[in-house]
């Protein structure tokens, strides 16, 4: 008689399915490789189980006097796996006592489980023994379909694939500008500056801010809002403010004769760009607070941000002057108009507070839209 035995010897069917063991019978063993497969489908001794059967269904086509088991170890050492495998086989050989010699054909799932065949052997004869091996490799499997998953997502796709298109693309760019006389060094440098520049971006996640930049951008464009407008009004007078700076630094140094400090220099600066920086900061407010009006969201508080402005422009614009020489269109400040400018900022700030909590508590404001 033949048995064809299906060696499990981390005992994988027992801990996941709960089936005690062993198991003997074409139909039990079905069932067992069924549960097995329900339970883990990636085991690969689900595997072992169906192609026992599957040995067990060609020799009983061939009238061959066959019976198939199922015998598993312990998840452990492998002596003690050994030692459990060979007590079921002894069960299982004691179930088929029929009065015929037995010879076994072995299935096992790699080399760990071939450890037990000198265990089998010495119960009975072995007369052929099959490994069972799966036609997709695992790694190769894997590899394929990683590759595969990032080629169809445009996200990943985008960031693997652009660097490394622009570095194939390094040599060839670099031969052809050779061949019309462009310095090929300069085209690898402004390559290789893309290429890093590109890394950076993604690699500290600026995408997602440019996104939501763009997409507020688009928003504000779509829903008419003035602070749109006021913003880039506001952008453009801080440049102009940071020129006008610079302009009034060469002019205080003009001034002392060339000799100038730190100090000195960042008063001019502060002094010259203050009042743009004032205009700029009154614009892009009133922006928002009309935007704000337009939205139903008012507050009368909402009105003190270019009073708040004007208070803070008046302050620096008179302490930097303070510290500044007489000069063309700089303002040069005694201690008593430093005092004066002083007390009208915080007046400023302090009047335009109290009169606007009046007027919210005394005036109804529009609800939110």
């Amino acid at each position: 008689m033949l048995l064809v035995l299906c060696v499990d010897l981390d005992d994988d069917l027992g801990r996941k399915t709960g089936i005690p063991t062993p198991v003997v019978g074409v139909d039990d063993v079905t069932e067992a490789a069924v549960a097995l497969a329900t339970a883990d489908p990636e085991d690969s001794d689900v595997n072992v189980l169906f192609q026992g059967v599957n040995v067990y269904d060609e020799l009983a086509a061939e009238g061959e006097a066959v019976e198939v088991a199922a015998v598993t170890g312990v998840d452990g050492s492998d002596v003690k796996a050994n030692r459990a495998v060979g007590q079921e086989v002894d069960r299982v050989l004691a179930e088929l006592s029929t009065g015929e010699e037995v010879s076994a054909v072995v299935i096992t799932d790699g080399a760990q489980d071939e450890s037990v065949l000198p265990v089998i052997r010495s119960r009975m004869p072995i007369d052929g023994m099959r490994r069972v091996v799966v036609r997709q490799a695992q790694d190769l499997e894997s590899l394929y379909y990683t590759i595969k998953q990032v080629l169809a997502d445009p996200e990943t796709r985008g960031t693997i694939l652009v660097p490394l298109g622009v570095l194939l693309l390094i040599y060839p760019l670099v031969v052809v500008a050779n061949l019309f006389d462009v310095a090929g060094a300069a085209v690898l440098g402004i390559l290789s500056g893309v290429v890093g520049l590109y890394s950076l971006f993604r690699g500290l996640g600026l995408e997602d801010s440019v996104d939501r930049t763009a997409s507020t951008v688009r928003n504000v464009l779509y829903t008419g809002r003035v602070t749109l407008v006021t913003y880039v009004v506001a952008l453009a007078l801080i440049v102009i403010g940071g020129v006008q700076g610079f302009d009034t630094i060469e002019t205080v140094a003009a001034a002392r004769g060339g000799e100038t400090t730190v100090g000195v220099d960042l008063a001019a600066f502060v002094h010259g760009f203050v009042q743009w920086l004032a205009v700029a900061g009154v614009t892009s407010s009133l922006g928002q607070i009309t935007d704000e009006y337009l939205a139903g969201r008012f507050r009368w508080r909402y009105l003190n941000a270019p009073f708040y402005v004007l208070s803070i422009a008046v302050v620096l614009y008179a302490v930097s002057g303070f510290f500044l020489p007489a000069a063309p269109g700089v303002t040069a400040l005694t201690l008593s108009d430093l005092a004066m400018a002083l007390a009208a900022g915080t007046l400023t700030a302090v009047l335009s507070t109290l009169a606007f909590a009046v007027a919210e508590s005394q005036l109804p404001s529009a609800e939110p839209t």
